[in-house]
């Protein structure tokens, strides 16, 4: 299919995004870009919330881990679901009662300044990465389908994508991304499906059938019961919901949109139409896997993972309707979590970190102006941290998010729980360095348990490598740390903070 034809669809796409932007952010102010002036319709915001939260990466490596797991990562869907009902009932209830426009400001009210500008900085730093890491995939793909062919360098199509996000998202915001994001959810939805039902055509095969020769093909597995593998079904679960936990509830992104709805009834819908409606989309994704690999079998493709659904939409094994519906698809999956990211860090690095709305030696075109400054910056920062991804060119996406979120999210989460779960004041300056202290310990932890990869990376001597891998069994005898080490993170968190806490003073209750 034309390259040119594909990328003027792309065009076209933006083009009609920017004039949604134009029509919704007319009139705004700062609070219609941090909360939507908590006039948001909490059905939009459920809706334009599914393609927040699947992305270009659950669009394109969801669909490619089939072929090796199965249909294992539904374990961490339903995972999912649990962590929508702790946000839904313990955390949306908290932070209405406390009026927030930045979560973060719980941990102010509970601990102190440093505790709340170290939330916020983790914040910044784990959707940064997650935010670009996404972005990364998708640029690479338009760009080796697309832009490759027409002489267009990676680092031009990274900069006028990014450059696209900052036009219509640089006045609305919140209020924008609700109405923006539901359009690209439905555009997403709707490739999804047109996909799946062209390619069942074109294997002239029912939902049964794909279904019986997936499972012929060991595709149809969803737990698995080896208690020292990675993908165990009690940690797969535990751990995705503890990533929902942090990576929506603890995140300012995500209950960004949640806060703008105007009663905690309405968020709460928001919250659990949105856990249900995830269980069937991430099912389709990974019944599109089956066929995409069905399909590549049948046609004898040796392509598999990332590359194996944009290879077949793309190449010249369907139609070119679905090659322009596919590319619609990745990037309306791409955007409402590129945006919103966008968005929610300069709130965040505004609010927390600037403590805009605090100050009074402003006025509010000045705030606006600083709003807009950091906008742009964090825009420049997107656009460096693609391109040291580019570099680093890893084929797994979709592992390294969720690596970078066991690292960055797990002192959010520590922080939250120890808030939540207890009543004990903490010495606010330590929290920093306990902060710090339980991630490092991650780290190693991992290296170590992952010392095989860890001696490749290194290239280390055959001798060398050897005696890293014993003392890897020795340590933990065969077991790998998966998706839970998100949770590891957390208890070392937890446990770092009570070590420097004490009962409130005169009995005291906390915030």
């Amino acid at each position: 299919m034309s390259a040119t034809l594909l990328f003027s669809f792309v065009i076209g796409y933006f083009l009609l995004l920017l004039a949604v932007a134009w029509y919704t952010s007319r009139n705004s102010n700062n609070e219609s870009f941090f909360i939507g002036n908590r006039s948001s319709n909490w059905m939009l915001v459920a809706f334009g919330m599914i393609g927040t939260s699947l992305s270009g990466v659950t669009f394109v490596s969801v669909p490619g881990t089939v072929g090796s797991a199965g249909l294992n990562y539904y374990q961490v869907v339903i995972g999912y679901f649990l962590g929508y009902l702790v946000i839904a009932y313990v955390l949306l209830p908290l932070y209405y009662k406390m009026n927030l426009t930045s979560i973060y400001n719980y941990l102010e009210h509970r601990f102190g300044t440093t505790s709340y500008k170290t939330g916020a900085t983790y914040f910044i730093l784990s959707r940064t990465l997650g935010a670009t890491a996404r972005l990364y995939l998708v640029v690479n793909i338009l760009q080796i389908f697309i832009l490759d062919s027409m002489g267009v360098p990676f680092w031009a199509t990274a900069l006028v994508i990014l450059v696209l996000i900052l036009l219509y998202t640089f006045e609305g915001g919140v209020k924008t991304i609700v109405y923006t994001d539901t359009l690209q959810t439905s555009c997403m939805l709707i490739g999804l499906v047109v996909c799946i039902i062209a390619i069942m055509n074109k294997m002239d095969m029912s939902l049964s059938q794909t279904l019986s020769a997936m499972s012929e093909k060991e595709m149809t597995r969803i737990f698995n019961t080896d208690v020292n593998a990675s993908g165990f079904f009690v940690k797969q679960i535990l751990g995705g919901a503890f990533i929902t936990i942090a990576m929506t509830g603890l995140d300012q992104e995500m209950m960004q949109k949640n806060i703008s709805v105007r009663t905690l009834a309405g968020s709460q819908k928001n919250v659990m139409t949105l856990a249900f409606v995830l269980l069937a989309v991430n099912f389709l994704f990974l019944l599109m896997g089956g066929l995409l690999y069905l399909f590549a079998d049948a046609n004898g493709l040796q392509v598999k993972g990332d590359d194996l659904f944009p290879a077949i939409a793309l190449g010249n094994y369907l139609s070119a309707g679905i090659g322009v519906i596919f590319i619609i698809g990745l990037i309306s999956a791409l955007f409402p979590s590129a945006d919103g990211a966008l968005t929610a860090l300069t709130s965040s690095f505004c609010i927390d970190i600037l403590g805009l709305k605090r100050r009074t030696d402003l006025d509010e075109a000045q705030k606006k102006r600083t709003r807009l400054t950091v906008h742009l910056t964090l825009t420049v920062v997107f656009f460096l941290c693609v391109m040291i991804f580019k570099w680093i060119n890893d084929k797994s996406i979709i592992d390294v998010i969720l690596k970078v979120a066991g690292y960055t999210y797990g002192p959010l989460l520590g922080l939250f729980a120890f808030g939540i779960l207890t009543k004990r004041q903490i010495n606010d300056k330590m929290s920093l360095l306990v902060c710090i202290a339980a991630p490092l310990l991650v780290i190693g932890l991992d290296l170590i348990n992952n010392a095989e990869w860890f001696a490749n990376k290194l290239n280390l001597s055959a001798d060398n490598a050897q005696s890293l891998k014993s003392f890897s069994q020795t340590v933990f005898g065969g077991f790998k740390i998966g998706i839970e080490l998100l949770i590891i993170n957390g208890v070392l968190t937890f446990l770092g903070l009570w070590m420097i806490s004490h009962k409130p003073k005169d009995g005291a209750m906390a915030e």
